[in-house]
């Protein structure tokens, strides 16, 4: 029988549950014979290596120390039994490898299943080839397993170059499988193993598919489709070749539709109620302000306070996620965004943002990420010699705290006791944070600009302040190096990826995580937090992208398309889209109501780097390390998907990659000399800031 990884603690529990009864009947037998004990020779040693698992896996010491005892079985016996546990689990994973004798039969039944998709109509023939690539890799693992390693050989070499350019990569680790024992210990196997590949297609292709296997008596084919694939069957028409390619090439084949169908909040929070005298106590406040001018300035912000105010019907619950509760100079932070959205310039076809960029010399190929606040005042930059620094784009320097001493001298109750607290004396352009022993591979900080995280290659998170310039915490929870992290919108959360192949929530305050993401099936590159902060985001190297649920856990969307790796992700401002762009230098447009894939929009010549909507909403930015930045018109490009006219239950909608359509929702294309573009940011005033570093 075959166990897949999540089958086989159930499969040891209940072994656990049986030999557990057996040793309740022994104990009565004991009782009833006056201190008669269990012998050790009698009792199958594997079977008492997995219950003593199970019950060291639940920390139930006691009643394992209590069955060592009654069994009188030494530690070397355990050992040994514990090691042959191990080995005959792996054993069970691969059983499903059924020899078939003869190994030029499995090239036999491949030439028939390929000679049979050419021939098939046109209308079946693109989701029949689905098929072929898990078809192809699972019959040279089969090969291996049953030891014809030379047949083995000879079917990749003659084969794989048959496969799509974006299986290849992934055809060559497979190909360094060459012995049965390199199977036990290949995390690419507990892939193949640990999940069945995706392979949607119509009730009708499907039927032609049953039909060839019934005729044909294919046993090898027919095998590997039953142990190995998953066919997501829908009722419609097949698909035509660009439906069925929009969503090929990730690592688990397509996207689950079942997956897709879990409800989502993707609206904005409520945001809180304002109170009015804030507001006027901020405009007051304002040096060189004449007195009318306030008052002038009142009627516009209450229309905009009260259009914040209005609830969204699609946002989650106030009370789904605790958010932490917000403070006065929090309060000061939104009147501010608030009056500078009351300045910003409305984007559009005839509008094109400008574009501020910060070029960075000297410094090719050092530079490892580059990240901007949320009000456009700071910019950090991480670097491969382990160092992190943090530039003022605004004339007010970075002001490190006064010291303790000096600190207690200060009046606590007077109005500006924050600026009171800072000393001049410490005022730069730019402070240098050390800390990290490895290349620093991303920063991110928080909403109001008094902390920032890192994470590096040294597999640890360091949260900095930046008040007093110094690191606060080390947070070690990955194994592995941290590709990236980020704060979350509203504070407080932030979540991590990295090698481990894992995502992580935390919150400041806890130095283990609160929420481990596991589903990726290699590295998790890129992280984002959906607006409401209830989501985060994740872009991998297995070429496709899940959101998570903060709360639950769980993965409530699964999107695949992308041909390479992940490289960067953003949610639009009203959080009913993700943007995703890859190092196959396409940007795909996703809607997260139903998980469909609405635009493919290609034009950059290398890996993506960076993404971003316009504070409005109409404009979407794509960068690049080509060094060009392209712009987009979003609102447009959005109408004319047709939204309301997606068919739910059905395959994906036609997408927009008609290169009329596409040229003309491209706005403009901005090209550098030499300068990779690494960072887009939009201002609250709709100014596009970006920065790279020259390479010329």
């Amino acid at each position: 029988m075959e166990y897949s990884m999540n089958q086989l603690p159930q499969a040891i529990n209940s072994d656990a549950k049986t030999q557990s009864s057996e040793n309740q009947n022994s104990e009565v037998a004991s009782d009833n014979s006056a201190g008669q004990t269990l012998d050790s020779e009698n009792v199958d040693s594997n079977t008492l290596a997995a219950v003593l698992q199970f019950l060291q896996k639940h920390n139930l010491k006691g009643t394992a120390e209590a069955l060592k005892k009654e069994a009188r079985l030494k530690e070397d016996q355990l050992r040994d039994a514990q090691a042959l546990q191990v080995d005959s689990e792996a054993t069970n994973l691969l059983s499903s490898y059924k020899s078939e004798g003869d190994p030029n039969a499995y090239e036999k039944a491949y030439l028939s299943y390929r000679r049979f998709v050419e021939s098939s109509l046109d209308v079946y023939k693109h989701e029949l080839s689905l098929v072929l690539y898990p078809l192809f890799v699972h019959m040279y693992l089969e090969m291996i397993y049953n030891n014809h390693e030379a047949e083995a050989s000879k079917f990749m070499e003659r084969f794989s170059i048959d496969q799509e350019d974006y299986y290849q990569e992934d055809l060559k680790k497979v190909s360094f499988i060459t012995k049965k024992e390199h199977m036990k210990g290949s995390d690419l196997m507990e892939n193949f193993k640990s999940s069945q590949f995706t392979v949607r297609m119509s009730r009708d292709t499907y039927s032609v598919l049953k039909r060839f296997l019934q005729d044909k008596n294919q046993s090898i084919v027919m095998n590997v489709i039953q142990e190995h694939l998953y066919v997501d069957m829908y009722e419609g028409v097949p698909r035509n070749k660009a439906q069925v390619e929009s969503t090929a090439g990730a690592m688990e084949g397509e996207a689950n539709r079942q997956v897709n169908k879990t409800k989502i909040y993707y609206g904005l929070l409520k945001e809180p109620d304002i109170q009015l005298s804030v507001v006027e106590e901020e405009e007051d406040g304002e040096p060189g302000e004449g007195g009318e001018k306030p008052k002038k300035k009142k009627p516009k912000k209450d229309p905009l306070l009260n259009k914040k105010a209005k609830s969204d019907p699609n946002a989650p619950p106030a009370s789904r996620l605790p958010l932490p509760d917000l403070r006065d100079i929090d309060k000061l932070e939104k009147v501010r965004a608030l009056r500078e959205a009351s300045k910003r310039v409305a984007l559009g076809p005839d509008s094109l943002p400008s574009i501020c960029f910060y070029t960075m010399l000297n410094c090719a190929e050092t530079v490892t990420c580059v990240e901007f606040c949320e009000d456009s005042s700071l910019l950090a930059a991480g670097f491969s010699d382990s160092i992190l620094k943090v530039w003022s784009l605004v004339p007010q320097k970075l002001r490190a705290m006064k010291p303790a001493e000096q600190l207690a001298d200060i009046d606590k109750e007077a109005e500006d006791v924050l600026v009171r607290m800072m000393d001049d004396k410490t005022g730069e352009t730019m402070k240098v944070l050390y800390g990290h022993c490895g290349p620093v591979y991303s920063a991110s900080f928080s909403h109001d600009r008094t902390l920032l995280l890192s994470s590096s290659e040294d597999a640890t998170i360091r949260l900095w302040s930046l008040q007093t310039w110094t690191c606060l915490v080390v947070y070690k929870g990955h194994i592995y190096p941290v590709w990236d992290v980020r704060f979350s919108p509203h504070g407080y959360y932030f979540s991590s990826v990295g090698h481990d192949r894992t995502a992580r929530l935390w919150a400041t305050d806890h130095h283990q995580p609160l929420r481990i993401f596991a589903g990726h099936y290699s590295d998790v590159d890129v992280v984002q937090f959906h607006p409401n902060s209830n989501y985060v985001a994740t872009g991998s190297s297995d070429r496709s992208v899940r959101l998570w649920d903060c709360v639950s856990g769980n993965c409530v969307r699964l999107m695949t398309g992308h041909k390479g790796t992940v490289s960067a992700l953003c949610f639009s401002t009203d959080g009913r889209f993700l943007a995703s762009g890859g190092a196959d230098q396409k940007v795909l447009l996703w809607d997260l109501a139903h998980g469909h894939l609405l635009a493919d929009l290609p034009g950059h010549t290398m890996t993506i780097s960076s993404l971003a909507f316009s504070r409005d909403g109409t404009v979407f930015a794509t960068a690049s390390l080509d060094g060009s930045i392209q712009l987009w018109d979003f609102f447009r490009m959005t109408d004319e998907s047709s939204l309301e006219d997606v068919n739910i239950s059905g395959h994906n909608p036609d997408l927009l990659k008609r290169s009329n359509v596409i040229e003309s929702l491209r706005l403009a294309r901005y090209p550098t000399k030499a300068t990779p573009v690494m960072s887009l940011h939009f201002t609250r005033r709709n100014l596009l800031l970006a920065a790279g570093m020259f390479e010329g």
